[in-house]
């Protein structure tokens, strides 16, 4: 049975605590660490079953806590995705439903609650389309370090981080911090790595049996920037290891904000559609002595329910408004849900007009989907298209034909939802793009 630190200490005598301990006592609750990485595909893992051990740092986290096999994100966009992690509300209700649009203001996040609750906050973030003007999503926190200090995009625009640089902000943040150790903290880092232009990382070609004379694949140069993510990702990992103390009290988070299309259905990308390959992402939580090391669950996450979640294993209560599910209870030994229904839309890419963005919203709706079970049904607006897929028969979706048969009442009912918010959204969180913004969120891919 897996309980959470605060229910633990509130159950301890006031006298067991000797004079000596009361500084690590005064933290009620663990820190927590979020690590997510851009564009990385769940299959792309070695501790998901790929053949090249692209993730060594990776696998050994989840192996020390829980993996989620059947994880997905409600959206394959960076900045609606990510904003959904942390408020646990769809894109519709958040308002942030493509890239160039911020979060509606106000909105009570897991970062905000945590801060309440006496947490230092610091997210570190090197994509252009996390910046606090065009997301919102630094108002959720203490510190917001943007780091756009490389030109990843063929070596003509600083518009992003690697992964290198943003470890190396995150341990100047650490070091920092633990001087002053009386308070939790809650540290997000973003990786940019391995999105698209898919840079070939030489040195960690060879382990991968990546050639590197001649023309390299797309499909091998991500690989070998999912393994230089994972490496430097690896060197954060390693701060805690060397302080045993500090990892025993701190929850890690591991995801990612979408996948990646690597030429399936004819496509490279993501956010156009809501085919497996985008909505599929890794997931698992880490606590030592918390959560059972190797432990697997197969019933169907949401990147929404990461927000739920770190509060129960916090022991505080999550606001009536989050959409997600607390997994808590399963990781204590209760039956997860398998009947869940999944809900997801996918939305036009970049906003880039203060004349667009008036109505951004309500026109960038692409696809909605609902999954119950292995079921999955996909309704295209633009086209008036159906499509049904089972995955278990069809986990490549190739067979599920377009239909004309009529939506399902869930699929219906979920369609209506979203135009509705979406419209709502539009009043409430009005979009300011600026023409640097434009320029950028150009050059960097996100236009659709």
């Amino acid at each position: 049975m897996i309980f959470s630190l605060a229910l633990l200490l509130s159950a301890l005598p006031a006298q067991a605590a000797p004079r000596q301990a009361e500084p690590a006592a005064q933290q009620r609750f663990p820190n927590v660490v979020i690590l997510t990485v851009d564009t990385l595909r769940a299959d792309r893992l070695s501790s998901y079953g790929y053949r090249r051990p692209t993730t060594p740092n990776i696998d050994r986290l989840l192996a020390s806590g829980v993996r989620f096999t059947q994880a997905r994100t409600v959206e394959p966009l960076t900045n609606p995705s990510l904003c959904s992690m942390f408020t646990s509300l769809y894109p519709h209700e958040h308002g942030a439903t493509r890239n160039g649009l911020r979060l509606r203001p106000d909105l009570p996040s897991f970062a905000r609650i945590l801060e309440r609750r006496g947490y230092r906050s610091a997210a570190f973030v090197g994509n252009w389309t996390l910046k606090n003007r065009i997301s919102g999503l630094g108002d959720h926190f203490g510190q917001y370090g943007e780091i756009f200090t490389r030109k990843r995009w063929l070596g003509m625009f600083k518009g992003e981080a690697t992964a290198e640089d943003l470890t190396d902000s995150a341990l100047e943040w650490l070091r920092e911090t633990r001087k002053s150790p009386s308070h939790p903290f809650l540290l997000w880092v973003h990786y940019v790595d391995p999105h698209a232009p898919y840079r070939l990382q030489e040195d960690f070609a060879r382990p991968l049996g990546v050639r590197t004379g001649g023309d390299v694949s797309r499909a091998d140069r991500y690989d070998t920037e999912v393994a230089f993510a994972d490496h430097h990702l690896g060197r954060l990992l390693a701060a805690f290891d060397r302080d045993p103390a500090l990892k025993a009290n701190t929850l890690f988070v591991f995801t990612a904000d979408h996948g990646e299309s690597l030429g399936e259905h004819g496509y490279w990308g993501h956010g156009r559609n809501l085919f497996e390959p985008t909505l599929r992402i890794p997931f698992g939580l880490a606590w030592a002595d918390r959560i059972r090391p190797g432990t697997t669950i197969d019933a169907p996450a949401l990147n929404i329910d990461v927000a739920p979640t770190v509060l129960g294993l916090a022991g505080l209560p999550a606001p009536p408004g989050f959409r997600g599910y607390d997994w808590t209870p399963v990781l204590q030994g209760a039956t997860p849900p398998r009947d869940r229904v999944a809900l997801f839309q996918a939305h036009k890419g970049a906003v880039l007009s203060a004349q667009e963005a008036a109505s951004a919203r309500r026109k960038g709706l692409l696809e909605v989907a609902v999954m119950i079970g292995e079921r999955k049904e996909v309704f295209r607006l633009e086209e008036r298209r159906l499509w049904l897929f089972d995955l278990v028969r069809d986990p490549r979706e190739a067979r599920g034909a377009s239909k004309s048969a009529k939506l399902s009442q869930h699929l219906h009912d979920w369609m209506d939802a979203v135009q509705k918010g979406l419209v709502v959204s539009d009043r409430l969180a009005p979009a300011e793009v600026s023409p640097e913004n434009v320029e950028q969120l150009r050059a960097l891919g996100y236009v659709h």
